[in-house]
Protein backbone atom coordinates (compact mmCIF):
# COMPACT_ATOMS: atom_id res chain seq x y z
CA UNK A 1 0.00 0.00 0.00
CA UNK A 2 1.08 3.64 -0.47
CA UNK A 3 1.54 5.19 2.21
CA UNK A 4 0.18 9.03 2.34
CA UNK A 5 2.94 11.95 2.70
CA UNK A 6 2.77 15.68 4.09
CA UNK A 7 4.22 18.22 1.52
CA UNK A 8 6.11 21.41 2.65
CA UNK A 9 3.74 23.06 0.74
CA UNK A 10 -0.02 23.03 -1.13
CA UNK A 11 -0.10 22.20 -4.97
CA UNK A 12 0.56 24.99 -7.69
CA UNK A 13 -2.36 23.76 -9.38
CA UNK A 14 -3.91 20.82 -10.45
CA UNK A 15 -1.89 19.54 -13.29
CA UNK A 16 1.39 19.82 -10.84
CA UNK A 17 -1.28 17.85 -8.77
CA UNK A 18 -1.73 15.05 -11.53
CA UNK A 19 2.19 15.21 -12.25
CA UNK A 20 2.96 14.65 -8.50
CA UNK A 21 0.15 11.83 -8.67
CA UNK A 22 1.93 10.15 -11.97
CA UNK A 23 5.20 10.03 -9.99
CA UNK A 24 3.97 8.24 -7.24
CA UNK A 25 2.23 5.62 -9.71
CA UNK A 26 5.09 4.48 -10.89
CA UNK A 27 5.61 2.43 -7.61
CA UNK A 28 2.17 0.55 -7.57
CA UNK A 29 2.66 -0.54 -11.40
CA UNK A 30 -0.90 -1.46 -11.79
CA UNK A 31 -1.56 -3.79 -14.53
CA UNK A 32 -3.50 -2.92 -17.27
CA UNK A 33 -5.30 1.01 -15.97
CA UNK A 34 -7.79 2.99 -17.67
CA UNK A 35 -8.20 6.44 -15.80
CA UNK A 36 -11.43 7.83 -15.29
CA UNK A 37 -12.00 11.80 -14.39
CA UNK A 38 -14.89 12.82 -12.05
CA UNK A 39 -15.42 16.29 -14.09
CA UNK A 40 -14.79 18.77 -14.37
CA UNK A 41 -11.59 19.41 -12.01
CA UNK A 42 -10.66 16.15 -12.14
CA UNK A 43 -10.00 16.16 -15.50
CA UNK A 44 -6.96 18.26 -15.50
CA UNK A 45 -5.57 16.02 -13.00
CA UNK A 46 -6.74 12.65 -14.49
CA UNK A 47 -4.84 14.17 -17.81
CA UNK A 48 -1.47 14.17 -16.36
CA UNK A 49 -1.65 10.92 -14.38
CA UNK A 50 -2.54 9.22 -17.88
CA UNK A 51 -0.07 10.48 -19.40
CA UNK A 52 2.38 9.46 -16.98
CA UNK A 53 1.54 5.88 -16.85
CA UNK A 54 0.45 5.84 -20.53
CA UNK A 55 -3.28 4.73 -19.86
CA UNK A 56 -6.08 5.95 -22.02
CA UNK A 57 -8.38 8.40 -20.43
CA UNK A 58 -12.45 8.74 -19.92
CA UNK A 59 -14.46 10.41 -17.41
CA UNK A 60 -16.55 9.00 -14.67
CA UNK A 61 -19.92 10.95 -14.26
CA UNK A 62 -21.19 11.67 -10.91
CA UNK A 63 -23.22 13.98 -9.42
CA UNK A 64 -24.51 15.42 -5.74
CA UNK A 65 -27.96 15.16 -4.52
CA UNK A 66 -28.13 18.38 -2.50
CA UNK A 67 -30.55 18.89 0.00
CA UNK A 68 -33.55 20.92 -0.93
CA UNK A 69 -32.61 25.05 0.01
CA UNK A 70 -29.28 23.58 1.02
CA UNK A 71 -27.89 22.77 -3.16
CA UNK A 72 -24.17 22.98 -1.18
CA UNK A 73 -25.31 20.45 1.37
CA UNK A 74 -24.46 16.88 0.33
CA UNK A 75 -27.23 13.96 1.06
CA UNK A 76 -25.73 11.43 -1.45
CA UNK A 77 -25.31 10.98 -5.34
CA UNK A 78 -25.99 9.41 -8.48
CA UNK A 79 -23.70 8.17 -11.17
CA UNK A 80 -23.41 6.28 -14.43
CA UNK A 81 -24.71 2.56 -14.63
CA UNK A 82 -27.88 3.74 -12.29
CA UNK A 83 -25.69 4.07 -9.29
CA UNK A 84 -27.83 6.05 -6.13
CA UNK A 85 -26.66 6.42 -3.09
CA UNK A 86 -28.66 8.43 -0.24
CA UNK A 87 -27.36 9.03 3.31
CA UNK A 88 -30.63 8.49 5.08
CA UNK A 89 -29.40 9.47 8.46
CA UNK A 90 -29.25 13.04 6.82
CA UNK A 91 -32.53 12.56 5.14
CA UNK A 92 -33.99 11.86 8.69
CA UNK A 93 -31.70 14.55 10.06
CA UNK A 94 -32.67 17.26 7.55
CA UNK A 95 -36.43 16.08 8.12
CA UNK A 96 -36.35 16.08 3.76
CA UNK A 97 -40.23 15.49 2.80
CA UNK A 98 -40.29 12.64 -0.12
CA UNK A 99 -41.70 14.89 -2.41
CA UNK A 100 -38.37 17.22 -1.81
CA UNK A 101 -36.39 14.36 -2.32
CA UNK A 102 -37.71 13.02 -4.93
CA UNK A 103 -37.06 16.69 -6.41
CA UNK A 104 -33.46 16.44 -5.83
CA UNK A 105 -32.90 13.21 -6.91
CA UNK A 106 -34.71 13.90 -10.05
CA UNK A 107 -31.98 17.22 -9.81
CA UNK A 108 -29.20 15.11 -9.32
CA UNK A 109 -29.84 13.10 -12.41
CA UNK A 110 -30.89 15.62 -15.06
CA UNK A 111 -27.32 17.42 -14.28
CA UNK A 112 -25.54 13.77 -14.37
CA UNK A 113 -27.84 13.20 -17.87
CA UNK A 114 -27.02 16.82 -19.27
CA UNK A 115 -23.13 16.28 -18.29
CA UNK A 116 -22.99 12.89 -20.39
CA UNK A 117 -24.81 14.55 -23.48
CA UNK A 118 -21.83 17.47 -22.96
CA UNK A 119 -18.68 15.01 -22.09
CA UNK A 120 -19.35 12.22 -23.93
CA UNK A 121 -21.38 13.44 -27.42
CA UNK A 122 -23.02 10.18 -27.97
CA UNK A 123 -19.95 7.76 -26.93
CA UNK A 124 -20.20 5.08 -25.66
CA UNK A 125 -17.56 5.00 -21.53
CA UNK A 126 -14.38 2.76 -22.25
CA UNK A 127 -14.88 -0.71 -21.59
CA UNK A 128 -13.60 -1.91 -18.44
CA UNK A 129 -14.29 -5.36 -17.82
CA UNK A 130 -11.16 -7.44 -16.88
CA UNK A 131 -9.20 -3.97 -16.28
CA UNK A 132 -7.88 -1.89 -13.66
CA UNK A 133 -9.92 1.32 -12.92
CA UNK A 134 -7.81 4.34 -11.82
CA UNK A 135 -11.04 7.22 -9.94
CA UNK A 136 -9.13 10.32 -9.92
CA UNK A 137 -10.37 13.08 -8.64
CA UNK A 138 -8.93 17.34 -7.11
CA UNK A 139 -9.64 16.31 -3.48
CA UNK A 140 -11.71 13.94 -1.28
CA UNK A 141 -13.60 16.30 1.43
CA UNK A 142 -16.77 13.93 2.34
CA UNK A 143 -15.90 11.05 -0.11
CA UNK A 144 -20.10 11.02 -1.65
CA UNK A 145 -19.32 11.29 -4.64
CA UNK A 146 -16.21 9.39 -4.63
CA UNK A 147 -18.11 6.25 -3.47
CA UNK A 148 -20.80 6.63 -5.75
CA UNK A 149 -17.85 6.41 -8.39
CA UNK A 150 -16.39 3.58 -7.54
CA UNK A 151 -19.52 1.33 -7.01
CA UNK A 152 -19.77 2.76 -10.45
CA UNK A 153 -16.75 1.11 -11.86
CA UNK A 154 -17.31 -2.10 -10.26
CA UNK A 155 -20.81 -2.25 -12.06
CA UNK A 156 -18.95 -1.69 -15.14
CA UNK A 157 -16.60 -4.86 -14.49
CA UNK A 158 -13.70 -3.52 -13.70
CA UNK A 159 -11.11 -6.28 -12.18
CA UNK A 160 -10.13 -4.07 -9.99
CA UNK A 161 -10.07 -0.23 -8.35
CA UNK A 162 -7.91 2.29 -7.40
CA UNK A 163 -9.13 5.91 -6.06
CA UNK A 164 -6.23 8.74 -6.80
CA UNK A 165 -6.77 11.94 -5.44
CA UNK A 166 -4.15 14.59 -4.35
CA UNK A 167 -5.57 15.37 -1.15
CA UNK A 168 -8.21 14.28 1.33
CA UNK A 169 -9.56 14.49 4.80
CA UNK A 170 -8.29 11.40 6.89
CA UNK A 171 -12.22 10.16 7.50
CA UNK A 172 -12.98 10.30 3.73
CA UNK A 173 -9.90 8.42 2.70
CA UNK A 174 -10.12 5.52 5.39
CA UNK A 175 -13.90 5.07 4.00
CA UNK A 176 -12.45 4.92 0.68
CA UNK A 177 -10.49 1.88 1.77
CA UNK A 178 -13.51 -0.03 2.25
CA UNK A 179 -14.78 0.95 -1.32
CA UNK A 180 -11.60 0.56 -3.09
CA UNK A 181 -9.02 -2.02 -3.17
CA UNK A 182 -6.27 0.82 -3.29
CA UNK A 183 -6.22 4.33 -2.82
CA UNK A 184 -3.43 6.76 -3.32
CA UNK A 185 -3.94 10.44 -1.48
CA UNK A 186 -0.69 12.54 -1.52
CA UNK A 187 -1.78 15.06 1.13
CA UNK A 188 -3.22 14.26 4.00
CA UNK A 189 -3.88 16.90 6.51
CA UNK A 190 -5.49 16.96 10.16
CA UNK A 191 -8.05 19.17 9.25
CA UNK A 192 -9.55 19.81 5.89
CA UNK A 193 -12.09 22.49 5.56
CA UNK A 194 -12.43 22.76 1.90
CA UNK A 195 -9.99 21.08 -0.67
CA UNK A 196 -9.71 24.44 -2.34
CA UNK A 197 -7.32 25.34 0.42
CA UNK A 198 -4.49 23.20 -0.45
CA UNK A 199 -4.13 24.61 -4.04
CA UNK A 200 -2.40 27.93 -5.02
CA UNK A 201 -4.94 28.19 -7.95
CA UNK A 202 -8.03 26.52 -7.85
CA UNK A 203 -10.05 28.18 -10.44
CA UNK A 204 -13.23 27.07 -11.95
CA UNK A 205 -12.13 24.37 -14.79
CA UNK A 206 -14.37 24.87 -17.80
CA UNK A 207 -16.66 22.41 -20.22
CA UNK A 208 -14.15 23.65 -23.57
CA UNK A 209 -11.26 22.82 -21.22
CA UNK A 210 -12.49 19.29 -20.52
CA UNK A 211 -13.37 18.51 -23.35
CA UNK A 212 -9.79 20.25 -24.88
CA UNK A 213 -8.30 17.72 -22.29
CA UNK A 214 -10.13 14.24 -23.07
CA UNK A 215 -9.05 15.27 -26.85
CA UNK A 216 -12.82 15.86 -28.08
CA UNK A 217 -14.80 18.91 -29.52
CA UNK A 218 -18.18 20.39 -29.21
CA UNK A 219 -18.81 19.78 -32.88
CA UNK A 220 -18.51 16.28 -32.28
CA UNK A 221 -21.71 17.04 -30.20
CA UNK A 222 -23.33 19.12 -31.97
CA UNK A 223 -23.43 16.70 -34.29
CA UNK A 224 -25.09 14.11 -31.88
CA UNK A 225 -27.89 16.42 -31.73
CA UNK A 226 -29.38 16.00 -35.54
CA UNK A 227 -29.36 19.77 -36.52
CA UNK A 228 -30.32 21.11 -33.13
CA UNK A 229 -28.07 23.99 -31.85
CA UNK A 230 -27.85 23.91 -28.51
CA UNK A 231 -26.81 26.53 -26.12
CA UNK A 232 -26.30 27.78 -22.30
CA UNK A 233 -27.77 31.93 -22.08
CA UNK A 234 -27.88 33.98 -19.62
CA UNK A 235 -31.45 36.12 -18.67
CA UNK A 236 -30.74 39.16 -17.52
CA UNK A 237 -34.15 40.46 -16.00
CA UNK A 238 -32.30 43.62 -14.05
CA UNK A 239 -32.14 44.08 -10.06
CA UNK A 240 -29.45 42.04 -10.01
CA UNK A 241 -30.43 38.75 -11.21
CA UNK A 242 -29.88 36.55 -14.23
CA UNK A 243 -31.37 33.52 -15.03
CA UNK A 244 -29.47 30.76 -16.20
CA UNK A 245 -30.81 28.78 -19.37
CA UNK A 246 -30.53 26.43 -22.33
CA UNK A 247 -32.32 27.39 -25.62
CA UNK A 248 -32.12 24.67 -28.11
CA UNK A 249 -33.17 25.41 -31.52
CA UNK A 250 -33.83 22.78 -34.21
CA UNK A 251 -33.62 23.45 -38.01
CA UNK A 252 -36.49 25.52 -39.73
CA UNK A 253 -38.19 25.94 -35.87
CA UNK A 254 -42.08 26.81 -36.24
CA UNK A 255 -42.31 27.86 -32.42
CA UNK A 256 -40.83 28.13 -28.97
CA UNK A 257 -41.90 26.70 -26.20
CA UNK A 258 -40.56 28.49 -23.05
CA UNK A 259 -40.31 25.92 -19.52
CA UNK A 260 -41.62 26.70 -16.80
CA UNK A 261 -40.13 23.75 -13.54
CA UNK A 262 -42.06 23.00 -10.65
CA UNK A 263 -40.97 23.52 -6.85
CA UNK A 264 -37.42 22.22 -5.97
CA UNK A 265 -36.64 21.26 -9.73
CA UNK A 266 -35.05 23.31 -12.03
CA UNK A 267 -34.04 23.95 -16.15
CA UNK A 268 -32.05 20.47 -15.90
CA UNK A 269 -35.44 18.43 -14.79
CA UNK A 270 -34.50 15.14 -16.34
CA UNK A 271 -38.44 15.17 -17.15
CA UNK A 272 -38.84 18.37 -18.55
CA UNK A 273 -35.60 17.48 -20.67
CA UNK A 274 -37.26 14.66 -22.14
CA UNK A 275 -40.62 16.69 -23.18
CA UNK A 276 -37.79 19.46 -25.05
CA UNK A 277 -36.42 16.77 -26.94
CA UNK A 278 -39.51 15.51 -28.33
CA UNK A 279 -40.56 18.71 -29.03
CA UNK A 280 -37.47 19.49 -30.68
CA UNK A 281 -38.17 16.63 -33.03
CA UNK A 282 -41.30 17.90 -33.86
CA UNK A 283 -39.93 21.32 -34.99
CA UNK A 284 -39.76 23.39 -31.86
CA UNK A 285 -37.29 25.59 -30.53
CA UNK A 286 -37.60 24.93 -26.32
CA UNK A 287 -36.22 27.36 -23.56
CA UNK A 288 -35.34 25.92 -20.31
CA UNK A 289 -34.70 28.73 -17.74
CA UNK A 290 -34.24 28.13 -14.02
CA UNK A 291 -36.99 30.75 -12.84
CA UNK A 292 -34.96 31.73 -9.43
CA UNK A 293 -31.47 32.75 -9.99
CA UNK A 294 -29.40 30.36 -7.49
CA UNK A 295 -29.16 32.23 -4.37
CA UNK A 296 -32.84 32.76 -4.07
CA UNK A 297 -33.35 28.85 -4.01
CA UNK A 298 -33.53 28.88 -0.66
CA UNK A 299 -36.36 30.99 -0.16
CA UNK A 300 -39.68 28.56 0.41
CA UNK A 301 -41.78 32.09 -0.51
CA UNK A 302 -40.40 32.61 -3.94
CA UNK A 303 -39.89 29.31 -4.92
CA UNK A 304 -44.35 29.00 -4.86
CA UNK A 305 -44.64 32.27 -5.73
CA UNK A 306 -46.60 32.11 -9.14
CA UNK A 307 -46.83 35.15 -9.43
CA UNK A 308 -43.23 36.03 -9.36
CA UNK A 309 -42.87 32.88 -11.87
CA UNK A 310 -45.24 34.11 -14.08
CA UNK A 311 -43.43 37.75 -14.26
CA UNK A 312 -40.35 35.21 -14.66
CA UNK A 313 -41.55 33.73 -17.59
CA UNK A 314 -42.38 36.87 -19.00
CA UNK A 315 -39.23 38.65 -19.01
CA UNK A 316 -37.76 35.37 -20.93
CA UNK A 317 -40.10 35.95 -23.44
CA UNK A 318 -38.80 39.32 -23.90
CA UNK A 319 -35.76 38.72 -24.33
CA UNK A 320 -36.38 35.44 -26.93
CA UNK A 321 -38.29 38.35 -28.78
CA UNK A 322 -34.54 40.29 -29.16
CA UNK A 323 -33.19 36.53 -30.49
CA UNK A 324 -32.36 36.09 -33.71
CA UNK A 325 -33.45 32.71 -35.15
CA UNK A 326 -36.38 32.68 -32.24
CA UNK A 327 -37.56 36.35 -32.00
CA UNK A 328 -40.26 36.00 -34.96
CA UNK A 329 -41.48 32.63 -33.63
CA UNK A 330 -44.77 32.09 -32.06
CA UNK A 331 -44.20 31.14 -28.02
CA UNK A 332 -45.89 28.40 -25.82
CA UNK A 333 -45.69 27.96 -22.37
CA UNK A 334 -45.14 24.52 -20.88
CA UNK A 335 -45.00 24.12 -17.11
CA UNK A 336 -44.57 21.48 -14.44
CA UNK A 337 -45.92 21.37 -11.06
CA UNK A 338 -45.89 24.84 -9.95
CA UNK A 339 -44.73 25.84 -12.84
CA UNK A 340 -48.54 25.11 -14.65
CA UNK A 341 -49.71 27.74 -12.38
CA UNK A 342 -46.92 29.81 -13.18
CA UNK A 343 -47.09 29.72 -16.82
CA UNK A 344 -51.34 30.27 -16.54
CA UNK A 345 -50.98 33.47 -14.75
CA UNK A 346 -48.16 34.47 -17.59
CA UNK A 347 -50.97 33.98 -19.97
CA UNK A 348 -53.72 35.61 -18.27
CA UNK A 349 -55.09 39.07 -19.83
CA UNK A 350 -52.02 38.32 -22.20
CA UNK A 351 -52.30 37.91 -26.07
CA UNK A 352 -49.57 36.68 -28.10
CA UNK A 353 -48.97 32.89 -26.77
CA UNK A 354 -49.62 30.49 -29.06
CA UNK A 355 -50.62 27.43 -26.51
CA UNK A 356 -49.98 26.21 -22.91
CA UNK A 357 -49.21 23.07 -21.83
CA UNK A 358 -49.63 22.07 -18.16
CA UNK A 359 -47.73 18.26 -16.77
CA UNK A 360 -48.94 17.44 -13.44
CA UNK A 361 -49.59 21.07 -12.70
CA UNK A 362 -51.18 22.99 -10.05
CA UNK A 363 -53.46 25.23 -12.37
CA UNK A 364 -55.19 25.90 -9.25
CA UNK A 365 -52.30 28.12 -7.96
CA UNK A 366 -53.20 30.52 -10.87
CA UNK A 367 -56.41 31.52 -8.83
CA UNK A 368 -58.48 33.95 -10.40
CA UNK A 369 -56.09 34.72 -13.03
CA UNK A 370 -57.84 31.51 -14.75
CA UNK A 371 -61.04 33.30 -16.03
CA UNK A 372 -58.40 35.69 -17.90
CA UNK A 373 -56.32 33.22 -19.74
CA UNK A 374 -56.96 33.14 -23.65
CA UNK A 375 -54.98 31.23 -25.17
CA UNK A 376 -55.53 27.07 -25.82
CA UNK A 377 -54.81 24.92 -22.84
CA UNK A 378 -53.85 21.43 -22.28
CA UNK A 379 -53.66 19.89 -18.70
CA UNK A 380 -52.38 16.64 -18.53
CA UNK A 381 -52.29 14.46 -15.47
CA UNK A 382 -51.39 11.03 -14.31
CA UNK A 383 -54.87 8.78 -13.38
CA UNK A 384 -53.34 7.85 -9.72
CA UNK A 385 -52.67 11.44 -9.27
CA UNK A 386 -56.04 11.82 -7.97
CA UNK A 387 -55.69 14.74 -5.95
CA UNK A 388 -54.21 16.88 -8.16
CA UNK A 389 -56.56 15.73 -10.83
CA UNK A 390 -59.30 16.88 -8.80
CA UNK A 391 -57.67 20.11 -8.31
CA UNK A 392 -57.11 20.00 -12.36
CA UNK A 393 -60.54 19.35 -13.30
CA UNK A 394 -61.73 22.23 -10.69
CA UNK A 395 -59.33 24.30 -11.97
CA UNK A 396 -60.75 23.77 -15.82
CA UNK A 397 -64.05 24.75 -14.86
CA UNK A 398 -63.07 28.18 -14.30
CA UNK A 399 -61.13 28.55 -17.89
CA UNK A 400 -63.03 30.30 -20.43
CA UNK A 401 -60.04 29.74 -23.16
CA UNK A 402 -60.21 26.74 -24.90
CA UNK A 403 -59.40 23.86 -22.74
CA UNK A 404 -58.71 20.14 -22.80
CA UNK A 405 -58.07 17.39 -20.00
CA UNK A 406 -55.69 14.58 -20.67
CA UNK A 407 -55.76 12.00 -18.47
CA UNK A 408 -52.09 9.32 -18.31
CA UNK A 409 -53.61 5.96 -17.43
CA UNK A 410 -52.05 4.67 -14.27
CA UNK A 411 -49.71 7.09 -13.81
CA UNK A 412 -48.51 9.12 -11.27
CA UNK A 413 -47.44 12.69 -10.35
CA UNK A 414 -44.01 12.47 -11.46
CA UNK A 415 -44.98 10.15 -14.58
CA UNK A 416 -42.25 7.73 -13.74
CA UNK A 417 -44.11 4.60 -15.21
CA UNK A 418 -43.09 3.08 -18.50
CA UNK A 419 -44.39 4.82 -20.99
CA UNK A 420 -45.92 7.73 -19.33
CA UNK A 421 -43.60 10.49 -20.08
CA UNK A 422 -43.54 9.62 -23.68
CA UNK A 423 -47.52 9.81 -23.52
CA UNK A 424 -46.99 13.74 -22.18
CA UNK A 425 -44.29 14.51 -24.38
CA UNK A 426 -46.31 12.96 -27.22
CA UNK A 427 -49.81 14.75 -26.13
CA UNK A 428 -47.34 18.21 -25.75
CA UNK A 429 -45.68 17.80 -29.37
CA UNK A 430 -49.27 17.72 -31.05
CA UNK A 431 -50.80 20.25 -29.12
CA UNK A 432 -48.35 22.86 -29.68
CA UNK A 433 -47.97 21.68 -33.53
CA UNK A 434 -51.92 22.29 -34.30
CA UNK A 435 -51.66 25.60 -31.98
CA UNK A 436 -49.11 27.30 -33.55
CA UNK A 437 -49.73 29.65 -36.69
CA UNK A 438 -47.83 29.24 -39.52
CA UNK A 439 -45.09 31.66 -40.38
CA UNK A 440 -44.70 34.06 -43.02
CA UNK A 441 -43.50 32.62 -46.06
CA UNK A 442 -40.75 35.10 -45.87
CA UNK A 443 -39.89 33.71 -42.56
CA UNK A 444 -39.84 30.19 -43.34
Amino acid sequence: MLEPWTPTRAFSDRREAGRALGAAFAALAEPDPIVLALPRGGVPVARELADAIGAPLDVLLVRKIGAPGQPELGIGAVAEGGVRLMDRTAVSRLGIPPMSLDAAVDRAEAELADATSRYRAGRPPLELAGRTAVVVDDGLATGGTAAAALQAVRRMGAKRVVLAVPVGAPEACERMRSEADEVVCLLVPSALSSVGQWYSDFGQVSDSEVLALLGRSNGAAAAATGGTIERPVGIDIGGGVVLNADLAVPDRAIGLVIFAHGSGSSRLSRRNRRVAEVLQQHGLATLLLDLLAQWEEGDRAKVFDVHLLAARLLAAREWAAAQPGVGDLPVGLFGASTGGGAALVAAAGRPGFAAVVSRGGRPDLAGSALVDVASPVMLIVGGADREVLALNRLAQGRLRCESRLEVVPGATHLFEEEGALEVVASLAADWFQAKMPPRPASAA
